[in-house]
């Protein structure tokens, strides 16, 4: 009896697609500190360059990479969400900048200043700047990429838990929020129509967001600890973002671009 030939393994990856994925485009396949490099390049021009050539000019870098790496809607998104505070800005300033002494109008006891909207507006524009840069980073970044970056750089267990902790804090707390409602008007509950209807709507909804988040703290804990999260000796990374040469310069371009306007900032040569 012949011994047939064992047959050959099929062609094709053999790890999970999330340990093998690649990003597409240029500035999504940077490595994650590469981009963090550029995100306080973009912070510090801002906030240091006067007038509304700083934020300016990082808005329009902003908006020309989320719409090359396709993030300008979620982007859009994210600046939309911070409307409250940018008017709650613009109000406190509006009415209330020390100093200020060319009214617009008078509006009883209160008097709006140019002065006030101008410097309103300004830091208005600095703080969309800000998150917005931070939010490109984000969007652009998967979590684990960016954790397993940090440890292979040298960060501890601990110090990236909490990192990848407070990123994930928040969808985390939003995908909760709409499980629960989406649970809770299976059941028959109301949370639509009017507005006193919704805000009466919030009470069972807020008991089982604070349950589930204990909850899952507990489960995250022991999840750690049957993984050996306390066990001595370095870890094992299943995969870690590549750090290309372009990756290293534009760190260093990013370093030198901060010194350089900090440098300009300090002896008078910029504002």
């Amino acid at each position: 009896m012949a011994l047939s030939s064992p047959r050959p393994l099929a062609a094709g990856p053999v790890l999970p697609d999330y340990v093998t994925r690649k990003p597409s485009g240029f500035y999504r396949s940077l490595n994650p500190a590469t981009k963090l490099a550029v995100a306080v390049l973009e912070v510090v021009a801002a906030f240091t360059i006067p007038g509304w050539s700083g934020p300016g000019l990082v808005l329009a870098v902003l908006v020309v990479v989320a719409a090359a790496s396709r993030t300008l809607r979620s982007l859009i998104v994210i600046g939309f969400a911070a409307l409250p505070l940018v008017a709650s800005i613009l109000v406190v300033n509006l009415f209330l900048l020390p100093g200020a002494s060319d009214p617009i109008a008078r509006i009883g006891p209160l008097a709006p200043t140019w002065s006030g909207l101008w410097f309103g507006l300004m830091t208005a524009a600095r703080l969309l700047a800000f998150s917005s840069a931070v939010a490109l980073a984000y969007l652009t970044t998967p979590v684990d990429d960016l954790l397993a970056d940090f440890s292979r750089r040298g960060l501890g267990r601990r110090g990236v838990f909490v990192v990848g902790a407070a990123v994930q804090m928040v969808p985390r707390t939003i995908e909760r929020a709409g499980e629960i409602m989406d649970a809770q008007r299976a059941r028959g509950m109301d949370t639509e129509g009017r507005i006193w209807r919704r805000v009466r709507g919030l009470v069972p909804l807020a008991a089982p967001m604070v349950f589930g988040a204990l909850s899952e703290v507990e489960e995250r804990a022991m999840a750690l600890e049957s993984r050996g999260f306390t066990a001595p000796g370095r870890q094992t990374l299943l995969r870690v973002p590549p750090d290309r040469l372009i990756d290293r310069v534009l760190r260093w371009l990013a370093a030198a671009g901060v010194v350089a306007i900090a440098a300009l900032r300090i002896t008078g040569k910029v504002g």
